[in-house]
């Protein structure tokens, strides 16, 4: 290389010192020396490949052109070129999205049981606070208990928010399903779409295989939402019976036996449609019905949640008419005190001849 870059110097010089015709050989002459040295150069580092022996086109293919050999930059993505294989990409698209939000509606589902937990951690301490002021005495309509119980039922209302929160949490994940269903529906049809290549069929089958992953993630989150909601509205009615039972408690100043408890023997229930589901005698002063009339209305609620009662002033005997009207309307509003709808218990009056006068409930 030192030896060419030598000779072109001299050879300048001589252009220099000439004036004739001959300025143009010379000239040419230098170029093609430049050319060769150049080659002659770059030949031990070039990393182009020979050209002596085989074909010259052959020795300088460098690289097929992009997206012909199905792979690419991104992995799985349109490297085919076709109509087909810009469907993929959408499609790949959407399922990506969906995977972001089935990981989002998880954390939901979390964060709601953890609310919950919290609250009926809360609700609970309150209601064993109210038991034990109850369980060691204490005066009819106590202001400090009534408080307490206006405090454990907002924290029931609380969770009676967080499964309404999961029940809409569960609508959105069904929409989800949905739209599993649609991308399953647009992959088969792609199928059908022609102009494709082969490689579009293969990432339309590993396509088909994440969405079917995903809609079982989907299906199994929706079915844990839905025995949440079920397991938490059971719970929810259950204590809020027992809040009215232990309402009725705070303001009589004693506790009840709770629910299910012995019944008294001035009271009777019936299971037969036609008969009264509760017969309440008022032989004694203060008759403690309370607590096995609300049994016996729970157990009918449970039974028919539509049910409408009728409460029955039965006299005991003649005279006796406006005593037995009194009692039925202590029973109609313990039926108030119990959070029942005025619209759904009616008063009228009977006819008796027992001695004593009692009050009778029916279920309509």
């Amino acid at each position: 290389m030192a030896g060419f870059s030598r000779l072109i110097r001299r050879l300048a010089r001589g252009l220099g010192e000439s004036r004739s015709n001959s300025s143009m050989l010379h000239l040419r002459t230098l170029a093609a020396l430049a050319g060769l040295a150049v080659l002659a150069g770059c030949a031990s580092t070039s990393p182009l490949p020979s050209i002596a022996g085989g074909s010259s086109a052959a020795g300088y293919q460098l690289a097929a052109a992009p997206g012909a050999s199905g792979s690419g930059l991104f992995g799985r993505s349109d490297v085919s070129g076709t109509f087909v294989g810009q469907k993929i990409a959408q499609l790949r698209g959407d399922l990506r999205a969906l995977e972001a939000q089935i990981g989002q509606r998880a954390g939901e589902l979390q964060q709601a049981r953890s609310v919950i937990v919290q609250n009926a951690q809360d609700y609970y301490t309150r209601v064993a606070s109210i038991n034990a002021r109850l369980q060691g005495g204490t005066t009819p309509g106590n202001p400090r208990l009534v408080q307490e119980w206006n405090q454990a039922q907002a924290q029931l209302s609380r969770i009676d928010g967080s499964v309404a929160q999961l029940t809409e949490l569960s609508n959105r994940v069904a929409t989800d399903a949905a739209m599993t269903n649609y991308l399953l529906d647009s992959i088969r049809s792609a199928y059908e779409i022609p102009g494709a290549v082969e490689e579009d069929h293969h990432q339309l089958a590993a396509l088909q295989d994440d969405v079917n992953r995903s809609k079982v993630q989907i299906d199994r989150l929706h079915a844990e939402i839905n025995q949440e909601v079920s397991r938490q509205t059971g719970y929810i009615a259950g204590e809020r019976q027992d809040l009215s039972m232990l309402a009725m408690a705070i303001k009589q100043g004693e506790l009840h036996s709770g629910r299910g408890g012995a019944m008294p023997a001035a009271y009777s229930t019936a299971s037969v449609s036609d008969r009264p589901l509760v017969i309440i005698r008022f032989d004694q002063p203060n008759v403690a019905y309370e607590q096995p009339l609300y049994t016996a209305v729970s157990q009918a609620l449970d039974r028919r949640p539509e049910a409408i009662f009728d409460v029955v002033a039965v006299p005991g005997g003649s005279g006796m008419a406006t005593s037995a009207r009194r009692h039925a309307e202590r029973v109609m509003r313990t039926f108030t005190d119990m959070g029942m709808p005025r619209d759904r218990v009616r008063l009228t009056s009977g006819s008796g001849s027992a001695g004593v006068d009692e009050v009778h409930v029916y279920v309509r």
